[in-house]
């Protein structure tokens, strides 16, 4: 190699390493609107098949079949009137009891705290005026009010852009899928389409499993607790719903506040509210999660716990909502991957 050539690969590699170098500060710097647009596919990916669905079916005794964008506003026009209705059913009983909880909180948090006393398993000389002595000065109160307002604020314009994205999405997906397929060589082009299928299959499928997951979960959890006599029972239900959302931990998380405000009526109430919780995800875990979840998406439970390790490591809570999802895609990826060599081992 003439020295002309080895100063042009050293230049080479130079301008790779700093363009590398940029890119993935670019990257880093739009973190945020990377994950906004992951939210947005997965949410159009797993709506998908479902809006295929309504574009099968034929108007005007089948002369004329329903275009895509009129499918995916009826969908959403559905999404929007479950969820208007489910709002109206549920809004008011959780305001009246938020209001509730807020105005008894002090009154059973000092029962809780006698109980615990009383079974000694809390110092006497502990108070709540001890925990809140150093509480900050009005002005860097009033600093974090506004923080947490302006977070809010943000958090929602989020959510509007999460909601609104996967419609365009959904409305151009088969230019995005084709000009997706065009970073393929022709030969690999087959390939790609298939893994592309596969990956909607297994997110719609986890998509549907975890919101009727929610919904089961939810609804068993709020008239159970108002069965056992749990003050706020519809708060709880909701709390129970999210839970839902974050594999393994997220029961358990949502279990917690249900059996401590039961402790506030009685032991008795604590024990039966923890024993109800814990027959809930039983027969979820062995009847519910292995018919709706593992039979549709196919991930194993050691990919979940893992997927929810790492997810949860990296972004916290939507890390571990989006962790199932992602575990699924990356299975996909790697079966194709051993079967493609499986199959240049036979040959």
């Amino acid at each position: 190699m003439t020295r002309d050539e080895r100063n042009r690969v050293i230049a080479r590699a130079v301008v790779v390493s700093i363009a590398g170098a940029v890119a993935t500060y670019a990257l880093y710097l739009l973190r945020e609107v990377l994950l906004t647009l992951y939210i947005s596919s997965l949410l159009a990916i797993g709506l998908s098949p479902i809006v295929r669905r309504i574009e099968r079916r034929r108007l005007l005794k089948g002369r004329v079949r329903v275009p895509r964008w009129v499918a995916i506003l009826s969908l959403y026009t559905g999404f929007l009137l479950a969820v208007a209705l489910v709002l109206a059913l549920i809004v008011p009983p959780i305001v009246t009891q938020v209001g509730q909880l807020a105005q008894d909180l002090p009154a059973r948090v000092d029962r809780l705290q006698r109980l615990l006393v009383e079974y000694n398993l809390l110092n006497p000389d502990w108070s709540w005026e001890s925990l809140f002595s150093n509480l900050q000065v009005p002005g860097i109160a009033l600093t974090g009010f506004f923080g947490a307002v302006s977070s809010a604020v943000g958090a929602f314009g989020k959510v509007v852009t999460v909601l609104i994205l996967p419609f365009y999405l959904l409305l151009e997906s088969q230019s995005l899928k084709s000009g997706f397929l065009r970073f393929f060589r022709e030969e690999n082009r087959k390939r790609a389409d298939r893994i592309a299928r596969a990956v909607t299959i297994k997110v719609g499928a986890w998509l549907g499993g975890q919101l009727l997951l929610a919904a089961v979960i939810g609804t068993t959890a709020t008239i159970g607790f108002w069965l056992i006599g749990v003050p706020y029972f519809y708060v709880l239900g909701l709390i129970a719903a999210i839970g839902e959302l974050i594999p393994v931990v997220g029961p358990i998380l949502a279990a917690i506040p249900a059996i401590a405000l039961g402790a506030t009526v009685s032991l008795q109430t604590a024990l039966i509210t923890a024993l109800y919780c814990w027959a809930q995800q039983f027969v979820e875990n062995n009847v519910l999660v292995p018919r709706i979840m593992e039979r549709q998406v196919g991930v194993s439970p050691v990919t979940i716990i893992v997927a929810l390790l790492v997810g949860s490591t990296l972004l916290g809570f939507l890390g571990a909502v989006l962790a199932v999802p992602s575990a699924a895609i990356i299975q996909v990826l790697v079966q194709e991957y051993l079967d493609r060599e499986a199959s240049a081992e036979d040959t």
